[in-house]
Parts: C-alpha cells; structure tokens; sequence
C-alpha cells in the first residue's frame, strides 16, 4: 500500500509540474536569464549561478525542482506574497530576503536574521543585481485603501544589461508611468486590489516596456489587455503564460 502511495504521489507531483509554462530564456551582456512563472504573483528567476524567488506562496511544492533560493524579493504584507508558510517550507539556508519595512515586522523570529529592508527610493546591490525598490499604491490615495503610499515595495532589477521591473499590487501610478528603458514588465491586473485591463494597459502604454507579462491576473482577461496594447502599439511584446495552474 506504501509503494501505491509512493507512486501517486510523485505523479501528481510530475504532473504539477507539467502544468508550468515553459520558462522563458533572456540573454544578457552577463550571460542568460531564465524565467519562470509559478503561481499568481510567485515567479522565480535564475541567472549567473543564482536563484531568485519573488514573493513565494503556495507552498514547497509550488517550487518542486527549482533551486533553492539565493534571493528571495516580498513586496507586501498580504498573503499571496507574504507568505510566512511558504517560507518555512522551502529551503532558505542560504537565501538573503528584501522586504520592506512593514513585511520586516511581520517576519517570524527564526528568519527575521536574513531579512535586509528596503523601502521605497532605496537601492542596494545583491550578487551583481541592482534592486531598486519603487512605490505600489492604490488611487485614490486613501488611508483605508488595500496597498498605501509607502507600505510595499515594486521592484526594478537590472540583470546584466537588461532592467526588470514588478509592479507588486499598485494602481496605474505616476511612478510606474513614468519608469524609462525597461526591458521586461511583470504588471499587475485584478480587482478590486489592482488595476482593470484597461488601466493596466493604458500604464504600460505609457512607459513602453520591450515586453510585458500581466501577472496577478485572477479573473481578468489577458487577451483583452493584450489586445489594448498592441492596438496602440505593436513593438510591446505581450507575453501570456499560465500563473493559475491546476
């Protein structure tokens, strides 16, 4: 009976796997970038011998055969991308974790050690990565509002030769707009947290990333959103991938 267990175990597992997109493979002037969606706003990246994982949840098994974590990157407070479970679960002996200054005080004791804050207009250097942490809010401004001015961290990364930006959960905001030179966009889009398609869109629109994956997208039609974009402007590269896998 163990050995039935055993074998269904590991094929859910396989077939967990199997349900990932592709990870997508970027060259840089300091050799290639590997990308890999993972679930709604959890993604990994892997580049000059390092791994990177960008707000963890759902669980070890969401990163099954994915290196453990060099780098960790949390944006916010909320659940779906601080995730204390998560974080317990997979392996982070070797990990430094960025977080801003409210995700740092919510941290359990045993990892508080690796945290290194980072808060809005900062920027600090992390095995050859610039990590520049830039506002995520919500508009209207409001103290009630889901994601306030200051409290969470989007992230712009320059890998090499090549800038990425995560929006974290954010409004269409000045600050996103006016981002300049990024190579490839992880952008936000749901509601009542984020942002509609069409606001999504019109911010891209406006900083002109080379290419765009939306992310945190539960619910919103990507199709739409890309279609948006390539109406105005056909030289953004609209990548959609699978972040809700079965």
């Amino acid at each position: 009976m163990k050995t039935i267990f055993s074998i269904l175990f590991v094929l859910v597992g396989t077939l967990g796997m199997a349900q990932r997109p592709t990870p997508d493979i970027i060259e840089t002037s300091k050799g290639a970038l590997k990308i890999q969606p993972l679930l709604h706003a959890t993604l990994a990246f892997t580049w000059n011998g390092k791994t990177i994982y960008a707000d963890p949840q759902g669980g070890a098994k969401v990163f099954d055969a994915i290196t453990a974590p060099d780098l960790i990157l949390i944006t916010d407070i909320h659940g779906d991308h601080f995730n204390p479970e998560t974080l317990q679960a997979i392996n982070t002996t070797n990990a430094i974790i960025i977080a801003p200054q409210a995700v740092a005080d919510k941290f359990p004791e045993n990892l508080k050690s690796k945290v290194t804050v980072l808060n809005n207009g900062q920027t600090i250097s992390k095995f050859d990565i610039s990590i520049t942490a830039i506002p995520m809010y919500n508009l209207p401004e409001a103290v009630d509002a889901k994601h306030t001015k200051g409290r969470g961290n989007g992230y712009v990364l320059t890998f090499g030769n090549k800038i990425i930006y995560l929006s974290g959960d954010t409004a269409g905001i000045a600050e996103m707009r006016a981002l300049k030179n990024i190579d490839i966009a992880f952008v936000c889009m749901n509601l009542p947290y984020t942002m509609d398609v069409n606001e999504a869109a019109s911010a891209v629109l406006d900083f002109k990333p080379k290419i765009v994956y939306p992310y945190h997208y539960r619910g919103q039609d990507t199709e739409a959103f890309k279609n948006l974009v390539n109406t105005s402007n056909k030289e953004i590269e609209v990548r959609l991938r699978n972040w809700y896998p079965q």
